[in-house]
């Protein structure tokens, strides 16, 4: 077998090669590529105070600390998470539901049942005012 019966078989060995380092990376990407992000964290209200509480508790073993991301999970300070794209609703039905992946590649979230509907609007104002302090603000949504 010469040389030019071997060029078929390494083409395909080359292109799958690829594959899986594409699909590899892929798995490895998130936040800077899984580095979480540096949050600049204000004088909190007292609101807020009691979410970042709440966060530390239910939030920041995936989503990191001040929100910031993790290897689990995605910066909720980061411009995809603006109050013109994910409303504060989203982030209600979020923690009651689950969502499924679609921005990162982290898998889906699973609800979470522990966080009460009272803790849930407090940790939402703690997120939203770390996204503000971070120069996240609303933006229109165009799809």
């Amino acid at each position: 077998m010469g040389i030019k019966d071997k060029i078929p078989a390494l083409a395909v060995t080359v292109v799958m090669a690829g594959g899986v380092a594409v699909i590899i990376s892929n798995m490895a990407s998130g936040p800077n590529n899984g580095i979480p992000v540096d949050v600049k964290v204000p004088e909190l209200t007292a609101a807020a105070k009691v979410g970042e509480v709440s966060f530390a508790k239910n939030c920041a073993t995936c989503h990191g600390k001040n929100a910031g991301g993790s290897n689990q999970g995605p910066p909720l300070v980061h411009d995809i998470y603006n109050p013109g794209h994910h409303a504060d609703q989203a982030f209600v039905l979020a923690a009651k539901r689950g969502v499924r992946q679609h921005h990162w590649q982290f898998g889906n979230m699973p609800s979470q049942p522990n966080i009460t509907t009272a803790q849930l609007k407090p940790i939402l104002s703690y997120v939203r005012e770390l996204q503000r302090a971070n120069g996240i603000f609303f933006k229109s949504h165009n799809m």
